[in-house]
C-alpha cells in the first residue's frame, strides 16, 4: 500500500490507500505560481531600479567614445590704448579662433570599451535582482503550500481525536475505560485550536510577503488548489551550468576585463594628445589673417603620474583575478552542498513515501483498533497518532527542504541555502513512564539533509 502524497481526508486511513502518480511524473508549472512570478518580474521596484542602472550605463557608451568638446576663443588685438585701432594698423585686429582636441589614437575605442563593459556589469547585478526576486516569489509559494499542508494534517489530526475522544466516552460510559483516557483526548483538541491559530497567523504573514513582492495589498488572498507534493522537482544543474547562471562569476569576469581595458588605457595615457587650432582675424579695411596652429600635451610627469596609473591597474586586475577564482570556488562549494542535500532528500522522501508514513500509519491504526477492542491503552494510541502526524510533518518539511535546495541551485547563491519553515503542529508528545502530556510542541524541526536551522517564514522578504 502506498500512503498518498496529497493529505486525505481522515477516514482515508482506515481504507486501503489509492493509486498515486510517480514521483518522476513530470508536471507543468503551477498556474498560480506563474501569475505571481509575472507580477513580481513585471512590477517590483527593485527590478524597476536595476533596468533603469542598465539604461543609463547604455547612455554612456556613446558618449565615451566622442571627440572632446572643440572651444571658440574671441579676441581683440589693439595697439594703443587711446582708440580702436583696426582697419588702421596692421597688427590691430579682431580674432575668432576654433580649436579641435584629438587624443592618442585608440584612446577613444578604449574609453568606449570600458564603458560597453560597464553595461555588462549592470546587466550581472539586474540579473541578480531577477533571479533573487524570482527565487523569493518560489520560496514563499513553497512555504505557503508547506502551511496549507501542515493545516489539512491538522484537520485530520483534529478528526482522529474527535474519534478517538468518542471512543474514551463510549468505553468510560460502559465502564472499561478511564476519566483520564477521556480528559486527555479534550486537553489535546484544546491545543490543537492553539496550532491552528499560529498556523493561521503564518499562513497570513507568508501572503503578505509574497503581496509585497506582487506589489499586491497584502491582505489580498492568494487561491491555491496544489498540494506540495504538486510542485515539480526541477532537473538537476551542473557545476558548469550553474557556473553560466552565476551573475556574480558573470560580474567577476566582467571586472577583469575592465580592468585590462584601463590598462591599456593607462599605458595610451603616457602617449601626447594633441589640439588643433584654426583661427580667422578680420582687421577692417585691411585684409584679414588667418591661422592654423597643432598643440601637444607634453607628458612630463610619467614617472609620478601616468607609470603609477599603470601600476595601479596592474595590482588592481591581479585582485579581479583572484576574485574570480574565489567567486568561482564559493559557488563550486555552494553547488556540491546543494547537490548533496538533494540526493539526501530525494532519499529521505523515498523512505518517507514508500515506508515509513505506511508503518506509522498501520501502527496507528492498529494501536487505535486495540484500544477500541479493550487490548490497549489509550496513552499507546495518543503515542501512535503522535507518531503519525510528526511523520506526515517531517515528510512535507522533506518536500519543502527538496524545493529549497533546487531553487538555491538555480538561484545560484553564493550565501547559505535559504531554509522554507512552515508553522507548529500541536502533538501528543508523550513523556515516559505515564506522567502528564507534555505541552504542544513543534514539529518543525530541520529536515533531514537541510543545510540550517529552519527560521520563521520562509524567505528572504
Amino acid at each position: 500500500m502506498r500512503t498518498p502524497l496529497r493529505l486525505v481526508p481522515a477516514l482515508v486511513l482506515m481504507a486501503p490507500g489509492s493509486a498515486q502518480a510517480p514521483l518522476t511524473e513530470p508536471l507543468a508549472l503551477d498556474p498560480v505560481l506563474a501569475d505571481l512570478l509575472r507580477e513580481a518580474l513585471e512590477g517590483h521596484p527593485d527590478l524597476q531600479k536595476a533596468d533603469a542602472a542598465v539604461r543609463m550605463d547604455q547612455e554612456r557608451v556613446p558618449q565615451a567614445g566622442v571627440l572632446p568638446d572643440p572651444s571658440l576663443s574671441l579676441g581683440l588685438q589693439n595697439d594703443g590704448f587711446k582708440r580702436i585701432e583696426v582697419g588702421r594698423m596692421e597688427t590691430s585686429y579682431y580674432s575668432v579662433a576654433f580649436t579641435q582636441p584629438f587624443p592618442w589614437p585608440g584612446k577613444r575605442g578604449l574609453r568606449q570599451d570600458v564603458a560597453a563593459i560597464g553595461v555588462d556589469l549592470s546587466e550581472a547585478l539586474r540579473s541578480r535582482v531577477q533571479m533573487g526576486l524570482e527565487a523569493d516569489v518560489r520560496r514563499g509559494y513553497t512555504a505557503l503550500l508547506l502551511l496549507r499542508g501542515q493545516k489539512q494534517l491538522l484537520d485530520q489530526q483534529a478528526l482522529f481525536l474527535e474519534q478517538a475522544e468518542k471512543l474514551a466516552r463510549t468505553r468510560y460510559e460502559v465502564g472499561q475505560g478511564s476519566q483520564g483516557d477521556l480528559l486527555r483526548a479534550q486537553v489535546e483538541r484544546t491545543r490543537l485550536q492553539l496550532a491552528a491559530w499560529s498556523l493561521e497567523a503564518e499562513e497570513r504573514s507568508t501572503v503578505a510577503a509574497l503581496n509585497r513582492l506582487r506589489q499586491h495589498d497584502p491582505a489580498d488572498p492568494i487561491v491555491a488548489t496544489a498540494a506540495l507534493a504538486d510542485l515539480p522537482e526541477p532537473a538537476e544543474l551542473s557545476p558548469a551550468q550553474v557556473e553560466d547562471r552565476s551573475p556574480e562569476l558573470a560580474g567577476a569576469h566582467a571586472s577583469v576585463k575592465q580592468t585590462e581595458k584601463l590598462l591599456d588605457l593607462a599605458k595610451l595615457d603616457r602617449r601626447p594628445d594633441f589640439a588643433v587650432t584654426a583661427g580667422l582675424m578680420p582687421r577692417g579695411a585691411l585684409d584679414p589673417m588667418w591661422q592654423v596652429g597643432v598643440s601637444i600635451s607634453l607628458p612630463i610627469y610619467g614617472h609620478t603620474k601616468q607609470q603609477r596609473a599603470v601600476a595601479e591597474h596592474e595590482h588592481h586586475l591581479r585582485g579581479q583575478g583572484a576574485e574570480v577564482a574565489s567567486v568561482r570556488t564559493l559557488l563550486r562549494q555552494r553547488t556540491e552542498e546543494r547537490t548533496i542535500q538533494i540526493q539526501t532528500l530525494r532519499r529521505t522522501r523515498d523512505l518517507y513515501h514508500e515506508g515509513l508514513l505506511v508503518q506509522s500509519e498501520a501502527s496507528f491504526k492498529a494501536a487505535l483498533a486495540q484500544y477500541g477492542a479493550g487490548r490497549g491503552s489509550f496513552l499507546g494510541a495518543l503515542e501512535a497518532l503522535n507518531g503519525w502526524v510528526g511523520d506526515q510533518g517531517s515528510y512535507l518539511q522533506t518536500l519543502a527542504q527538496l524545493q529549497a535546495q533546487h531553487i538555491a541551485l538555480r538561484e545560484a547563491a553564493l550565501g547559505p541555502t535559504v531554509p522554507i519553515a512552515g508553522g507548529s503542529l500541536g502533538s501528543t508528545r508523550i513523556a515516559t513512564g505515564g506522567s502528564e502530556m507534555a505541552a504542544a510542541t513543534k514539529v518543525t524541526a530541520k529536515a533531514p539533509g537541510a543545510t540550517q536551522d529552519s527560521g520563521p517564514a520562509s524567505t528572504k522578504m
